[in-house]
């Protein structure tokens, strides 16, 4: 589950390398269709916001991002803003239960991550840093989690009880168990007595997500991921694997699962499965809009696809 990309700007293109002639017939065809005309789309079910607005932006072509003025295609991947053609109040916002830092690999392409997605529709609870400039996560790493497949990942309704134990580390200064004799010292408390209040203090933390408070992403390709993942900055923290989950995303990597999914489906179902798994609460789309561009480029290009199998 890390990143592949997406470029909407150049959508349309990557599917027209046989003329415009049929790019115009397919665009003709594409208007006649709709995402239900397609069973077999996972994405069908979400709880989206209105998708007009990317219509309408469709179809009037490329326009310039209110920041840079540059050409774009629904928004500008290097300001993080919407185009002239999508206004900002038409596209939906989402709030996060934790904050979200992305690092992006330097030579993943701007234009092919789905990782702009993420700070479009959740702009409060989403940086984008480009590596190396990351941030120091050592004296937080109690609270942050990194998500990263690896020997020593976990699940995610795993989280409680190994971010605790971070926490516990914490509070005894070292990394012992808090249970040696100092401790109870300290605490002033028998064993029994300290027993039953640890456990009060692993159920507490349970119930509020083990004090997690962030979680980071790897915005690259997969052969790009080691320098990242390597860097003293990141080693310590709780990493966390995605496994049940898989990608719908066109650019699949050659020679890698099905598992592996894009950025903004990595957030996306690290959030269902935490509100789910740690937060204990029912699921009813609060984060569905997160694939607001994603399920609509998904269709368009499943829909290009298909017209071209049939021509």
């Amino acid at each position: 589950q890390l990143t592949m990309s997406l470029n909407p700007s150049a959508l349309l293109n990557e599917e027209n390398t046989q003329g415009p002639k049929r790019n115009t017939e397919c665009l003709r065809s594409l208007e006649l269709q709709t995402p239900s005309s397609f069973q077999d789309n996972p994405l069908q079910q979400l709880q989206l916001a209105s998708q007009e607005v990317l219509e309408k932006a469709k179809k009037s072509g490329r326009s310039k991002c209110p920041q840079c003025s540059s050409s774009r295609m629904f928004y500008c991947y290097t300001c993080f803003v919407p185009v002239e053609t999508v206004p900002t109040k038409e596209i939906p916002t989402v709030k996060l239960p934790l904050k979200i830092d992305i690092i992006k690999h330097p030579n993943e392409t701007d234009g092919k991550s789905t990782a702009v997605h993420a700070k479009l529709l959740a702009p409060d609870d989403v940086t984008i840093y480009k590596y190396p400039c990351i941030p120091e996560y050592e004296e937080n790493r109690h609270e942050i989690a990194l998500i990263f497949p690896g020997p020593d990942s976990v699940s995610v309704k795993d989280i409680p009880f190994h971010l605790q134990k971070y926490t516990k580390k914490g509070i005894c200064g070292n990394d012992d168990d808090c249970s040696r004799e100092p401790f109870l010292k300290k605490a002033k408390i028998e064993p029994k007595e300290k027993e039953t209040n640890l456990n009060e203090c692993i159920s507490s933390n349970s119930s509020e997500g083990a004090g997690l408070k962030k979680i980071i992403f790897i915005d690259s390709t997969w052969n790009q991921t080691n320098k990242i993942i390597t860097d003293e900055r990141l080693q310590g923290l709780l990493q966390i694997e995605l496994k049940t989950r898989k990608t719908c995303f066109w650019r699949h990597q050659k020679g890698k699962p099905d598992t592996y999914l894009s950025t903004i489906e990595a957030i996306y179902y690290f959030l269902v499965d935490y509100h789910q798994e740690v937060l204990k609460e029912n699921y009813k789309g609060q984060y569905d809009n997160l694939l607001f561009f994603f399920s609509f480029m998904y269709t368009l290009i499943k829909n290009a696809k298909c017209c071209a199998r049939k021509e």
